[in-house]
């Protein structure tokens, strides 16, 4: 069994069925299925890929993405969807661990794909054009024998996510940890073959939690431009397709609350499952959406390591938490189904309830590797067991609650990325002596970059300068810095070391405490 497979059984069972959205563009199951073993087909025969190949994807959000997906498992290949928002530089990163042996582009992207794909001897198809409808139109309408030959400790999927270093880490899952985590989401978030999922945050991060489990339901699976959230544009994707359920971080939640005009509610009573999380949300915006929108909200906790679910706070500890327990609105929830999680200290034992450790996972939806990483896959796997980076508590009744971050990643809106590539950067000013980057509280992305910068002696630099800096190196625009604080001197601690907790602990004013 593997999601090209079930895809099959829902067009014999059920042809007709809606499968994709995607604006105006609608596909059915029977559609799907046909185009996807046409594709691997097209994979297997005209371009000689073989069991395992991986097959890269640079898209933004919309329908093909799973035209693609299925298409490669049929065949017995490696899914690789690649984040769109990337720098050219950190998708080269990404396709050198990957090695894939196809690249498929959309026009928008067509030049940048074409250089990445070049520099790797690769053949590139692009959507919309002659190259992809034609390998299409010459393949095969039939399932291919190869989608037989996949099992469940076959690769799947790699998914790249950043690291406390920086650099991309490709995230390995074979299908037997597809399909349980598919199985689990689909109880936790109620999917059945009726559900419509609108897919509002980059597609890179939806595999395993949400294109899964909704095609192995058979429901639909929709698309949003996650380039730049629009509440009214959200708003009417619901109401167009009917969208019953869907994720999105806390930063496009406060958008909605801001922009409401008083109809957003009607406008979403479709909408049975409303999941967020992936960085702090305040307890009383919260509160706010829960009384506006109703008991339709789940809060995830996770990581990318583990397809996504850890905990979850579910709808009924939401109505609790507004009636006799408020504290459980800063609770990240208690473990899913097929999660073990625990608190840990330094030697991996577990600490007693109300005390603070690491947070550990446990279950069959643990990737299987830092794709050919394995130095870096031993430092956060160790002994079957997940380190999340993570300082939490968990309380008498099994509610986790997130105190800190061992890692100094940088959380804005929903996106990690690494304080040390925006200190590499400041580091180039003749100026800087010392630099420290940190999270701190944003109202719009949950956290924002903020530089705090200590000069040479002597030396001169401007705010302005410093920001100039950063917009002209390779940095994306979500790893900029919103402001430089140009300080006299950066805590260090007794060995000389500058002292991350005692920097942010200045600015983090307002956090949420727990």
């Amino acid at each position: 069994m593997n999601v090209g497979l079930a895809v099959t059984r829902i067009a014999q069972r059920a042809p007709e069925s809606l499968a994709l959205f995607d604006g105006a563009r609608t596909m059915d199951y029977r559609t799907l299925d046909e185009r996807t073993n046409r594709l691997a087909n097209a994979l297997l025969t005209q371009f000689g890929l073989k069991k395992e190949a991986r097959v890269a994807l640079l898209v933004h959000n919309r329908m093909e993405v799973v035209e693609v997906l299925v298409g490669t498992v049929k065949a017995g290949l490696v899914y690789v969807g690649l984040n769109f928002r990337m720098s050219e530089a950190e998708l080269g990163t990404c396709l050198a661990n990957a090695e894939p042996s196809i690249m498929i582009a959309e026009p928008e992207y067509e030049a940048l794909a074409a250089r990445l794909a070049k520099a790797r001897g690769i053949p590139l198809l692009v959507l919309e054009t002659a190259s992809y409808a034609g390998a299409l139109a010459g393949a095969s309408p039939a399932l291919p024998a190869a989608a037989h030959g996949v099992f469940p400790a076959d690769k799947f999927a790699i998914v790249y996510t950043s690291g406390t270093t920086g650099l991309p880490k490709g995230i390995l899952f074979n299908h037997s940890a597809a399909l349980q985590h598919g199985t689990t989401a689909c109880i936790e978030y109620e999917i059945g073959e009726d559900a419509r999922y609108l897919i509002q945050i980059p597609h890179n991060s939806s595999v395993n939690i949400t294109m899964v489990p909704v095609l192995m339901a058979g429901g639909a699976v929709g698309f949003a431009d996650s380039r730049g959230f629009n509440s009214f544009g959200f708003c009417e994707a619901i109401e167009r397709h009917k969208v019953t359920h869907t994720f999105l971080v806390p930063t496009q939640l406060a958008r909605l609350l801001e922009q409401d005009p008083g109809d957003f509610p009607k406008r979403l009573s479709t909408l049975r499952i409303l999941g967020y999380g992936s960085s702090p949300i305040p307890a009383e915006r919260l509160r706010q959406l829960i009384e506006k929108y109703g008991p339709i909200f789940i809060q995830l906790y996770g990581m990318a390591e583990i397809a996504s679910i850890g905990t979850l706070l579910r709808k009924h500890d939401h109505v609790r938490a507004l009636s006799d327990r408020p504290q459980l609105l800063a609770s990240c929830g208690r473990s899913s189904y097929t999660t073990t999680v625990r608190v840990v200290d330094d030697k991996g034992i577990d600490v007693p309830p109300g005390e603070t450790g690491e947070i550990i996972f446990g279950g069959t939806h643990t990737m299987v590797e830092y794709f050919r990483e394995p130095d870096r896959t031993e430092k956060v796997l160790i002994g079957g067991w997940m380190h999340s980076g993570d300082v939490g508590r968990m309380d008498e009744e099994g509610y986790y609650y997130i105190v800190d971050r061992i890692k100094d990643l940088i959380i804005r809106g929903g996106y990690n990325l690494a304080p040390s590539e925006v200190e590499k950067v400041l580091y180039t000013h003749p100026a800087v002596l010392d630099a420290a980057v940190v999270g701190v509280p944003d109202e719009k992305w949950g956290e924002a970059v903020l530089a705090v910068v200590s000069l040479k002696p002597g030396m001169k630099a401007t705010e302005d300068e410093l920001l100039k800096i950063c917009k002209a190196s390779s940095l994306s625009s979500i790893k900029q810095p919103e402001r430089v604080e140009i300080v006299a001197e950066i805590p260090k601690n007794t060995i000389g070391k500058i002292d991350k907790k005692a920097v942010r602990e200045k600015y983090w004013v307002g956090r949420r405490k727990v």
